[in-house]
């Protein structure tokens, strides 16, 4: 998803939970930050690099195949842009390699995603927040995974979009694939921009939806497409209907974390609450327009709802207040509690991983700086010693 739907679409679905205005910003704040909160942004402000939530272009191009490597990028996309919906999962073929992979597809309403959210139960806005941000991808992001793999994330020709012709009904179009990062998605004529195809079955191209390019994360968007793994069968995605179940899940989900709800469960949702709002949201969410015009839209309606002007995202809004305190006495920032709550999201998701007998995350290890540093130490030597031994 965008910044129109993490953060202005998380504002509205806060307010109508019942928090203040005050307290709807911030968790909009710390959904969308999860999208900028790379190890480069940390460097920046003097944050822990283990509170990392993203990674950059620039980043990703120096992440490593090797085993470090892909647990490295794991820990990070599949505890928050690709949460994997059923660690058990039996795929009905393949190895074991395959069946980890495989077990760290995407989806909505999985047993992490119930961990997640009641994770941030009692914390933060920011923990809420951050959960907003996981849940809400796991509509967007579904049937992709957060580790490299050509096998589970790779699609092939057969790739339609459903488009409306001049009667609003829906025809096929056949989308065209660029590998243009700087060039813009051109939604008239169905022209949008991929990841290169690598034959490498752990490159990093290969991570999550890129090979589907932008096309998970644009609210209108309807498109068939054949997954790798999915024997040769179709996958029709509809995302307005599916971001309006991430968005009425959101709002039952804040509930839950204001205290409007005793427990949380997993395919529950909200409805009520955003009936007289259903056409206003089904509007914003099937615009095909680009990103400029959706903010503007959900933050009209954010702003209808509460009364109140709400600001466009700020990276650098709680950065002075973060890098100004004194070290030591950092714990109350807003920042703060962002890394905090990032870093027990990390570990939960790991550990969980872990547990299932799935290597692929690696272990938590506490998540602090120096255990992870000892980790990838650790490796270094063994694989140096490995290769020692090849020579030999």
């Amino acid at each position: 998803m965008q910044k129109s739907f993490h953060y202005f679409g998380t504002y509205c679905a806060a307010y109508l939970a019942g928090y203040s205005h005050e307290e709807c910003l911030a968790i909009g704040y710390s959904a969308q930050l999860v999208d900028r909160c790379s190890r480069t942004f940390l460097k920046d402000v003097g944050g822990p690099q283990t509170a990392a939530t993203t990674q950059l272009t620039s980043e990703m191009a120096k992440a490593k195949n090797d085993p470090f490597g892909i647990r490295d990028v794991t820990r990070i996309w599949a505890s928050f842009h690709f949460l994997p919906h059923d660690l058990y999962a039996d795929p009905g073929k393949g190895g074991k390699r395959y069946r980890n992979k495989f077990r760290m597809i995407c989806g909505p309403n999985g047993s992490l995603l119930a961990d997640t959210v009641r994770l941030a139960k009692g914390k933060s806005v920011q923990a809420a927040g951050i959960a907003m941000h996981v849940l809400a991808d796991t509509w967007a992001h579904r049937y992709f995974a957060g580790t490299p793999s050509l096998v589970i994330n790779n699609t092939n020709r057969f790739f339609v979009e459903l488009v409306p012709d001049e009667t609003g009904a829906l025809v096929e179009r056949p989308v065209k694939f660029r590998h243009n990062p700087t060039a813009d998605d051109d939604y008239e004529k169905g022209l949008y921009t991929n990841s290169v195809f690598q034959v490498d079955e752990d490159a990093v191209m290969n991570l999550g939806h890129g090979r589907a390019g932008h096309l998970p994360d644009l609210s209108f968007a309807r498109y068939r497409y054949v997954p790798a793994w999915g024997n040769y069968e179709e996958i029709l995605k509809d995302n307005p209907s599916d971001f309006f179940s991430a968005f009425t899940q959101m709002v039952y989900a804040l509930k839950f974390l204001h205290g409007e709800h005793d427990s949380f469960s997993t395919d529950t949702y909200d409805t009520e609450a955003v009936r007289s709002l259903k056409e206003d949201i089904m509007r914003i969410l099937e615009a095909r327009q680009h990103e400029d015009g959706a903010c503007a839209d959900w933050c009209a309606l954010g702003q209808r709802l509460s009364g109140h002007s709400i600001p466009d995202f700020d990276l650098a809004a709680y950065r002075d207040e973060y890098e100004q305190a004194p070290k030591g006495e950092k714990s109350g920032t807003y920042l703060d509690f962002f890394f905090q709550a990032a870093m027990a999201q990390k570990a939960m998701v790991v550990d969980r991983v872990h547990a299932s007998g799935n290597p692929l995350a690696g272990r938590s290890s506490g998540f602090d700086d120096a255990a992870l540093g000892k980790e990838q130490d650790a490796f270094e030597s063994t694989k140096g010693q490995q290769e020692g031994d090849r020579d030999g």
